[in-house]
């Protein structure tokens, strides 16, 4: 890496740009990365994940808006979800995220975000906590070379009075960290491999709680298409491999996104 920047640092600045800075660097699937929207430009996020042999899945539509520049944005996330022979909404969340360092532009970015999860989802039918939560994540995006951009997050969340389908009560809190390394050189098709870890706690009584752990790791793919109106759409697919406490567990993530201006 360093011989790389030092190489980078003698050629023209217009040229480095060129070549080092992937066209598209975001789109991660699991991991978030630390990009905030520009100003003026609206992104729409849909995602489907299910695991094999089960009929259940869980589904996701996240808006992201710029709030006055790339600095600011404001996000919500809706769940929807199969449980058995139910489907319904779960609890969603509202997020801000403050760019303190770089953009899309740039080789190093950092974007802290803070949400309010609301309790919108049917506790009785394990679709929510049945309370307000606090999450934090703390997203580095980091582009290593013209071929390689990589993010990292590490984050966590805690609910003071989460509830299981029975109505006990109890503070859960939850941590994870998680990766992501995508290969850049084609700027249509992008294979991606991301891990991720996470640990926490579930309701299994009044003030009771039992461990709960994952740890995924999901190679995948992902294409952008670009138009001269400004739009960018990226579908993309995964297959979460369950590893270590998720052993034995096989997924299906579908990723589309819608990418435009909304203003002139």
């Amino acid at each position: 890496m360093l011989l790389a920047a030092s190489v980078l640092g003698a050629q023209p600045a217009d040229s480095v740009k060129a070549k080092s800075i992937p066209k598209n660097q975001d789109n991660s699937f699991l991991v978030e990365e630390a990009y905030n929207q520009e100003a003026g430009v609206v992104q729409h996020v849909m995602t489907f994940q299910s695991q094999r042999g089960s009929r259940n899945y869980d589904a996701a539509f996240t808006q992201e808006w710029p709030v006055g520049s790339i600095r600011h944005q404001l996000s919500y996330d809706v769940p929807f979800m199969r449980l058995g022979s139910t489907t319904g909404f779960g609890d969603v969340g509202v997020n801000y995220r403050y760019q303190l360092t770089g953009d899309g532009d740039a080789r190093l970015a950092i974007a802290p975000r803070f949400s309010v999860i609301l309790p919108t989802g049917d506790w009785k039918k394990s679709r929510g906590n049945g309370a307000v939560g606090i999450d934090l994540n703390f997203p580095v995006s980091l582009v290593l070379s013209p071929d390689v951009a990589t993010h990292f997050n590490v984050g966590g969340s805690t609910t003071p009075s989460a509830r299981n389908a029975a109505g006990d009560k109890a503070r859960i809190n939850d941590w994870m960290i998680a990766q992501s390394v995508i290969l850049t050189r084609s700027p249509l098709i992008q294979p991606m491999l991301e891990v991720v870890y996470s640990r926490g706690r579930e309701v299994v009584g009044d003030g009771a709680t039992s461990d709960s752990k994952s740890f995924l790791i999901s190679p995948g793919v992902r294409g952008a298409f670009n138009f001269s109106s400004g739009l960018q759409i990226v579908p993309g697919i995964a297959v979460p491999i369950g590893v270590g406490p998720s052993s034995g567990e096989r997924g299906l993530f579908l990723y589309l996104s819608f990418e435009h201006p909304f203003t002139h």
